[in-house]
């Protein structure tokens, strides 16, 4: 079993104060996934007063976990016999949607989390170029695949980069964790003295005190071994859950058009990205045009900008159980655990960061 070292409470509690000043980052991101990335990556590179990102890392990603359950419950509904409610579950409405547009489960085409991984570099590369940012030598591809267990790290530039990163100097190192945290990890398990540098700033998940079970967290569910990890090992870790927080940060197609649009190669490449969204295709999702979206990612470089946006407190590192379940243990280290958002304040910074005119 991995050994990490135990943070002394007053340095903890240094790491997890809301930071000032202007940060050292890091960006993680499985940034082809599908739009809210590309927003958190540019507001980001935009603000160089505030934030240094020194290395922007691609993570995997894959929706290929569903596929069992999807073709389960699509066998079950076109059997033509009354199906139990449990064998549908919650890919009812999905299958319904692609069963009226002419498809089934098999023609989704989802993609393993390799080239999920080889997407999201490039599309890291397209965020650079439309910022007007060289990516030359800050840009890593990561891991190819998933952890198979929490103690054997997958080496990659990325998890080196990181390495290298929060061993040197000037100050903790924030890594913005965008997707499932495979590299986080790996580099964790290969230098597990970087905890004492390092903060992890994650969204994924229910809040820590919710009931129910987090497999609905892309972000979570696709690499356990490493999400369990990044409870476990005792680093500074920013909590930000996705459902119900970070799911305030909406958007509608009308601010789209009033704010971004028209602000420079990035503001048109970001409402490009909004009006095709690769998931909208996926999900057969029609009448887009109403349809407001959530980037889910900007409330991580929304805390990073300024923690008022984002509130949050302290609590204990949960247990994340075989269940994906949360089970609370006082006697744990701590952590920082967001509870809220100031959606209209984080969008109007954003916005504010684009090109003007």
């Amino acid at each position: 079993m991995p050994v990490f070292p135990s943070l002394p409470p007053d340095l903890m509690r240094e790491r997890l104060a809301p930071p000032t000043g202007r940060l050292r980052v890091v960006i993680d991101t499985d940034t082809a996934n599908e739009i809210d990335d590309q927003y958190a990556l540019a507001w980001a590179l935009l603000s160089p007063g505030k934030l240094d990102v020194l290395a922007t890392t691609a993570e995997p990603f894959s929706f290929a976990h569903h596929l069992p359950g999807l073709r389960a419950a699509e066998a079950a509904m076109l059997s033509g016999k009354d199906y139990a409610e449990h064998l549908v579950g919650g890919f009812q409405g999905w299958i319904t949607r692609l069963h009226k547009q002419g498809r089934g489960v098999d023609d989704l085409g989802l993609c393993g989390p390799a080239e999920g991984m080889e997407q999201s570099y490039h599309e890291i590369l397209r965020v650079y170029d439309a910022c007007g940012i060289p990516p030359a030598g800050r840009v890593f591809r990561g891991a190819d695949r998933y952890m198979s267990d929490g103690e054997t790290p997958i080496v990659t530039e990325a998890a080196t980069t990181i390495v290298d990163l929060a061993k040197s100097r000037g100050g903790p190192l924030y890594i913005a964790a965008l997707g499932c945290v495979t590299n986080i990890a790996s580099a964790i398990l290969m230098a597990p003295e970087i905890i004492r540098d390092i903060v992890v700033v994650w969204t994924s998940g229910y809040p820590t005190d919710a009931p129910h079970t987090n497999r609905p967290s892309l972000n979570m569910v696709q690499d356990l071994p490493a999400s369990r990890l990044l409870f476990d090992c005792g680093v500074p870790h920013v909590y930000l859950p996705g459902y119900h927080v970070g799911a305030q940060l909406k958007l509608s197609l009308p601010e789209m058009e009033r704010f971004v649009k028209g602000r420079g190669a990035i503001g048109d490449y970001l409402h490009r990205l909004y009006t095709h969204n690769p998931l909208h295709g996926m999900f057969a999702l029609d009448d887009t045009a109403r349809r407001t979206w959530v980037i889910w990612d900007i409330i991580n470089i929304a805390w990073l900008m300024n923690p008022a946006w984002v509130p949050t407190f302290m609590t204990t590192s949960p247990v994340l159980d075989e269940g994906m379940f949360w089970r609370k243990d006082i006697a744990r280290h701590m952590m920082r655990e967001a509870h809220d958002v100031q959606r209209d304040e984080i969008f109007r910074a954003f916005y504010d960061a684009l090109p003007q005119g």
